[in-house]
């Protein structure tokens, strides 16, 4: 039988503020970053001291395998970042030095667009080689992502029902990309394709069906908005709308108390612990409202049964 293993596949993030000016090269394919925007980045990391990206995959990979075991499966769990290290081509060769014939690869970013999919995947495969890939596409959808975010929602829902003596409404929030990205591919006529088929890149409305999916398991929520956070400083307009002016409709409904729920990211790093934490929370705090998240995912043992399921299901394809 061949040999099996799972790769997670994650964002990555630097260590040190010192590593920012090459990690954004990455981000952006090598091409010119102005000195301000670095020096932005580079502001937001010093105030949070750290993003923890990194090690809470790292983690989320060993919970993904002893899960894994418990369902008899005993394979390796590996973990590569686009952007940083541990890099994608360097797993995928360890992973064919060890000896693995066939693996089931996941992106941590269930709600993906087609674009970002597309270079998650070719990465993958410009090392593959003889090694068989099954690459879950997509997973927005799936009931345990919804319950383990259901989970952390309720867990502050009820904390401020405690407080305030009444249920709170919510913003869900998933990070924003480029217009460009999302465009159907008649809008894209003579650009590189990245993504084979038909029709508009799925992730705003992906991004929106969990939302939905989570709300749907936490009846208290009296009501509910969505909106896009962390739209970048790259050329052209981000999608929205943007939590800031999502705010500003909340404050004029005449809300005092909000919970924030970021439903497109599977741990802290730094769109959760500075965009959030720091920048939605003082904008609110401004607009009179006293702003509130779950906490993240990290290492809930239900997004770790999530993802062993869609493990599973790529080792039994590769084995059909």
């Amino acid at each position: 039988m061949p040999k099996q293993a799972v790769l997670l596949l994650a964002h990555g993030t630097p260590e040190t503020v010192e590593q920012i000016p090459e990690y954004l090269r990455n981000v952006v394919s090598g091409r010119p970053i102005p000195q301000h925007v670095i020096e932005e980045i580079q502001h937001r990391y010093a105030l949070i001291g750290r993003s923890p990206l990194t090690e809470l995959t790292m983690e989320q990979a060993r919970l993904v395998e002893a899960e894994l075991a418990d369902h008899g499966h005993a394979v390796p769990v590996y973990v590569g970042m686009r952007n940083w290290k541990p890099y994608i081509p360097d797993v995928v060769r360890q992973m064919r030095a060890d000896g693995v014939e066939e693996a089931a690869v996941i992106c941590l970013a269930p709600q993906n667009s087609r674009t970002s999919v597309g270079l998650y995947r070719r990465a993958v495969q410009a090392e593959a080689g003889p090694l068989r890939i099954d690459f879950t596409e997509g997973w927005a959808q799936h009931p345990l992502l919804a319950e383990a975010f259901a989970e952390r929602l309720r867990a502050a829902m009820h904390k401020l029902i405690n407080e305030t003596g009444a249920p709170v409404p919510v913003l869900f929030t998933a990070h924003s990309v480029p217009c460009r990205t999302i465009q159907t591919p008649a809008a894209t006529e003579g650009q590189p394709r990245f993504w084979p088929g038909e029709g508009a890149d799925p992730y705003a409305q992906e991004a929106k069906h969990t939302a939905e999916l989570v709300a749907e398991r936490v009846p208290e929520i009296p009501h509910w908005w969505f909106a896009f956070q962390s739209q970048g400083v790259s050329g052209g307009p981000w999608i929205g709308p943007t939590v800031e002016e999502t705010l500003d409709a909340i404050a004029q409904a005449g809300v005092k108390t909000l919970l924030l729920h970021p439903i497109g990211f599977l741990c802290d790093h730094v769109e959760i612990l500075y965009d959030v934490d720091i920048v939605f929370r003082d904008y609110a705090k401004g607009k009179g409202i006293r702003l509130e998240r779950p906490e993240s995912l990290n290492a809930s043992p239900t997004l770790a049964k999530c993802v062993a399921d869609l493990a599973l299901r790529g080792l039994d394809r590769l084995s059909s």
